[in-house]
């Protein structure tokens, strides 16, 4: 192995992003949800877990800038797939009945996404990749 391959082996930030342009395209290929990123279908899922979640407590569990989130809203809302509600400052973001049947279609496809790449990495493999992606993920953020 040459010295370049070492250091791109061995480079987490490419390697990851590596990873992440590789299973995006697999997903965006498998969620064929028109004009909606697969972003926006997480999204929808978490409302669907925590109804009337605020807008806020949204962010954190995604991950997301709070501008991020108000954009993704705001397409959410358009399509009337979101409703969302003012009390104050603060925003809570529940589903429509739309969103319901985005969400269940979403379900079937995140099988998909699993089945297709569990089929190339492994069934455990693919398990682990995740969790341990998951726990870099949790320690690198309380750590930035």
């Amino acid at each position: 192995m040459n010295e370049e391959e070492q250091v791109l082996i061995h480079c987490l930030y490419f390697t990851a992003s590596r990873f992440a342009r590789n299973i995006t395209k697999l997903a965006e290929k498998t969620f064929d949800f028109g004009d909606l990123a697969p972003s926006y279908l997480y999204m929808i899922m978490i409302v669907k877990f925590h109804p009337g979640i605020t807008q806020k407590e949204l962010c954190h569990k995604l991950s997301i800038a709070p501008s991020t989130s108000t954009r993704f809203i705001d397409k959410l809302e358009k399509l009337k797939m979101v409703t969302r509600k003012m009390d104050g400052k603060q925003s809570f973001i529940s589903l429509t009945e739309e969103g319901e049947k985005v969400y269940h279609q979403f379900r079937v496809s995140l099988k998909e996404l699993f089945t297709s790449y569990s089929s190339v990495l492994g069934l455990e493999f693919s398990k682990d990749l995740s969790k341990m992606l998951h726990d870099a993920s949790i320690k690198l953020e309380s750590d930035i």
